[in-house]
Order: structure tokens, then sequence, then C-alpha cells
């Protein structure tokens, strides 16, 4: 088997944050897969509740420094990692003030979702991917889990359609039932037009971006799908399953990383 790289962009690893589904499976994940011969890359915001010191977090200044420009504002871009020892694997941290230093992940004390997530999610992911071109390092795959990791797939299409490290790469997005309540703002479909995303692109955000609308421009511009969780909402279900793209239901905590493995390759051999 060829040392295919995978490149994991997470909304939540454990143990960073509480155990849930989500962090569970993207700690477990890549090092099952690392341990199956491929080459891995794993990312996550750097939520203002995740402890530096006590999980020896530190800035890698060759990566950090440059500014991401949102809705005609700069936010600088910093880049941490840190170490799981028992899985010989790095987390790198994509962090920035403005979006990530608040003591919360994606919802307040209260459990109101923050106004400003479509911006956070847009700012995570052109950080990770800034930060794997950086790196010089050229994923076969980039597998999404969490809503949050929406827009890669998109940004690999049209904004990085260029890129030698990313132009190739397949994308696969997991669909877990971590709705969001509130719909993203009506002007997030603006903000990605404002990085190279045509109208046809955010056609179908521009009526819906609530999470089931989020969720299907993250299938339409996946490779492959994967339900990640036994119950996903039905309408992301019935979308996934019909579109035509590779497939692959829930898998249980036994044998889902040995499903998503297979699946890998059967992402990889279509389309060529």
């Amino acid at each position: 088997m060829d040392a295919k790289k995978i490149l994991y962009i997470n909304q939540e690893i454990s143990p960073y944050l509480p155990e849930s589904e989500i962090a569970t499976i993207s700690r477990n994940l890549p090092q099952g897969i690392q341990e199956r011969g491929r080459e891995i890359r794993t990312f996550m915001p750097k939520y203002g509740n995740i402890n530096e010191r006590r999980n020896q977090l530190h800035e890698v200044i060759r990566l950090s420094g440059m500014n991401l420009i949102i809705d005609d504002t700069d936010h600088p871009l910093i880049i941490k990692v840190a170490s799981i020892q028992s899985a010989r694997m790095q987390v790198y941290f994509i962090d920035n003030e403005d979006f990530f230093q608040r003591k919360n992940t994606l919802v307040d004390n209260e459990g109101n979702e923050y106004a400003d997530n479509d911006d956070r999610s847009i700012f995570y992911v052109r950080g990770v991917l800034e930060t794997v071109k950086k790196l010089r390092w050229i994923p076969d795959i980039i597998h999404c889990h969490g809503w949050i990791s929406a827009p890669t797939g998109l940004y690999i299409r049209r904004m990085y359609a260029d890129d030698p490290c990313l132009k190739d790469a397949k994308i696969v997005y997991s669909i877990y039932n971590d709705e969001f309540s509130v719909p993203l703002r009506k002007e997030c479909p603006d903000k990605l037009i404002m990085d190279g995303a045509t109208e046809e692109d955010v056609k179908g955000l521009r009526e819906d971006t609530s999470f089931v609308g989020v969720s299907k421009m993250a299938i339409d511009f996946a490779d492959g799908v994967i339900q990640g969780s036994e119950t996903i909402h039905p309408d992301l279900q019935s979308y996934a399953a019909a579109n035509g793209k590779p497939f692959l239901g829930y898998q249980s905590p036994d044998n889902y990383i040995d499903a998503f493995n297979d699946f890998y390759d059967v992402v990889l051999d279509s389309n060529k």
C-alpha cells in the first residue's frame, strides 16, 4: 500500500476538549490510519478553553505571522502544536485572538451560538490550508470532521484550484449530528465570493444557511461522504446517498478505522 497522505480537519479532538463523538473519532482515527501505513497531519481550532500549559502547546514561529482577510478585516494567523505521546502524533492548532480566545468552543456560557461562527469557520479552514502549504505537505485525502470544516471542499475546488499542494486532493466529508440551531449570517455567501467562490457555488447557501444548507454545500464539493453519527438529519442522509458520490454509511466504534481506511482507497480510485 502506498503511504498516502491524509489531512484531518477536525472541529474538536480529545483530550484537548471533553470527549464527544467527533472528539473521540478525531483522536483515534488519525492514529489508527497512521498505524496502517499512511502519513497524517491533523488540525483543530485552538479554542480558549484549551489549557495550553497542561497540554504543552507551543507556537510554531516559522508557520505563524500571516494575516488572513475576512470581510475586509485582517486577522493574524497563529499556529501552535502539541503532541499526543501515546499515539506518536502531533496536533496543529489554528489560533487567533479575535476568533478563538473566548472561553468556549462554538457556543457561549448560555448555550447560544456565536454570531461570528461563519467567520470562525472560514478563518479556520483557510488557516489550515495555508499552513499545509507552508509545510509543503501534499495531501492525497482531506477528511473533514464537524460542520466548522464545511467550506473546505469549496476552497480546494475554487480558491486553491491551481495550488500544487492542494489542487489534486480528494475531499471526504463526515456528517455528524452536531447541528446548530441558529442559521449562519446571510452575509456568509458574500464572504465566500470575496474569497473566490462563484455565485453558482453558493446558490444553495443563499437560500439556506442552516446546518442542513451548510452541510449540503460541503457534500456538493466532496469526493466522498461518510455518515459519522448513527443518526443524522434525514434530509442530509438522503441527499448524501443520492448524489452519486461514494458514500459510506454509519460504522460502529469497533470497525470504523478499517472501514474509513478502505473508503479512502475507494475515493482515491474514483473519477481517475
